[in-house]
């Protein structure tokens, strides 16, 4: 990049130096320093060479100070018998304090960062230039070279217990205050929100069931209802399967309860474009967005999201359509249940990465279909193992009704909790509401006044 650039790297050797002779002249801030530089952080070869030195020392617990450490280095063939010496004694010198050494520190970080920006934005031009894949490929491996650069960046990832049990005792007293009897956000479905808590920060949870049983439906309503509660926080939902005015037009029968089979023919009645305006004023005010990209990836997923400003909640629908960027459009035996293994680890990275629940709509096997009891389990989940381990919870949709048209359970759904981090497996069963394609709580009755 200096190349490129006809300019220096970005460095300070007076930071590189005060750093090294902060050591020096006292060694109880090699704990300090170890914690938070790499030796590849300083510029300087000569520097990286002697912090190399002291940490190798570090790891076998010897004693650092400058006579042992120039042994060391003569050990490691690293001693210039004209400068080692006067070098070691001139960084300890020009050191202003020891006292300061994580600010020191923190400034070689900082240069070692600019630096392997610089390296990133070089390796992204050269991959422009020889034309090597698509420009989506070319975008996507560019946005992953900064968001490695990014994880990279953060060394606080080993923190004490004790500024752990602070940060519990914060939160626990952000709910009392709130009052709420939930620790996440509101799905709208009271008796579902009891079984899981919420929705919660960094979750992913797994929303799955066999076509037809509503799963599109339910991650609509969560979507909708965590928006109208949430009127200043942005809900993020990306399609893969159905287009931006499929998805509004449920949203619409969801909100005005008018037939979806009337909107799909526009034959309504005044009344009932009275109702619409109303609902669609309503949904209008949320700040819910759609995405149907039907060939979006997690990295893209990542990428749109990390440029909203207050996000409370991602819906993807589904995951069996989503592709991997190490693997595109490879849908043949282990090598696709490899790919979404992938997908769902990149899943669940990104919801701790966004700090935001994550809801992931998915297939199920035809497996439950030749079973008497046709109720999905654990093992149905389609393609891959991996989405089960990655999951915090997994929820089923079933519908006696489906399968067994003569059935007491007329319109009633079982929401089968298979997994549960945050309590307690079970079922809660919920009203589905065909003809508005939406779900709502067993106790729940529409007013038509």
């Amino acid at each position: 990049m200096e190349d490129i650039l006809g300019r220096q790297a970005p460095h300070s050797l007076e930071a590189e130096q005060s750093v090294l002779g902060s050591m020096l002249i006292d060694s109880r801030c090699v704990n300090d320093v170890i914690g938070m530089v790499r030796p590849g952080d300083f510029y300087l070869q000569t520097n990286r060479d002697i912090y190399e030195t002291i940490y190798e020392m570090f790891s076998y617990s010897q004693v650092i100070d400058p006579v042992t450490v120039l042994d060391k280095m003569r050990e490691r063939g690293v001693y210039d018998e004209q400068n080692s010496t006067k070098y070691i004694m001139q960084l300890m010198e020009v050191t202003p304090t020891a006292a300061n050494v994580k600010q020191y520190a923190q400034i070689v970080k900082d240069k070692a960062l600019l630096r392997s920006l610089t390296e990133a934005a070089s390796s992204i031009i050269e991959t422009v230039y020889d034309g090597s894949g698509s420009a989506q490929d070319m975008l996507e491996a560019a946005e992953k070279q900064i968001y490695a650069l990014r994880r990279g960046n953060t060394n606080d990832s080993l923190e004490h217990v004790g500024t752990i049990v602070l940060k519990v005792f914060d939160r626990l007293t952000e709910l009392s205050e709130a009052g709420s009897d939930i620790s996440g956000i509101s799905t709208g479905l009271h008796d579902l929100d009891k079984a899981l808590s919420g929705l919660n920060k960094t979750d992913l949870m797994l929303l799955a069931g066999r076509p037809g049983m509503g799963k599109t439906s339910l991650g609509l309503n969560i979507a909708l209802n965590v928006a109208k509660k949430y009127p200043k926080r942005t809900v993020a939902f990306f399609s893969l399967e159905m287009s931006k005015q499929q998805l509004v037009t449920r949203l619409l029968a969801n909100e005005s309860f008018i037939d979806n089979k009337k909107l799909t023919t526009g034959k309504l009645s005044v009344d009932e474009w009275s109702k619409l305006g109303i609902a669609s004023s309503a949904i209008s005010q949320t700040d819910l967005r759609v995405d149907d990209n039907p060939s979006i990836t997690v990295a893209e997923m990542n990428a749109k999201c990390r440029r909203i400003d207050d996000l409370a909640l991602v819906v993807i629908d589904y995951l069996q359509l989503m592709t991997s960027s190490g693997a595109k459009n490879t849908y043949g035996g282990e090598n696709r249940q490899q790919v979404v293994s992938d997908i769902s680890r990149s899943l669940k990275i990104m919801a701790k990465e966004l700090n935001v629940p994550v809801l992931c709509l998915s297939q199920l096997s035809r497996a439950n279909e030749s079973r008497q009891d046709k109720r999905p389990m654990l093992s149905d989940l389609r393609e891959s193992g991996a989405i089960e381990q990655d999951a915090d919870e997994v929820l089923f949709i079933y519908r006696e009704d489906y399968y067994n048209k003569e059935t007491e359970k007329q319109n009633i759904a079982e929401c089968i909790i298979a997994k549960n981090r945050h309590g307690e497996t079970g079922t809660v069963e919920l009203q589905w509401l065909p003809q508005f394609t939406t779900f709502a709580d067993r106790e729940w009755r529409h007013n038509e006044g």
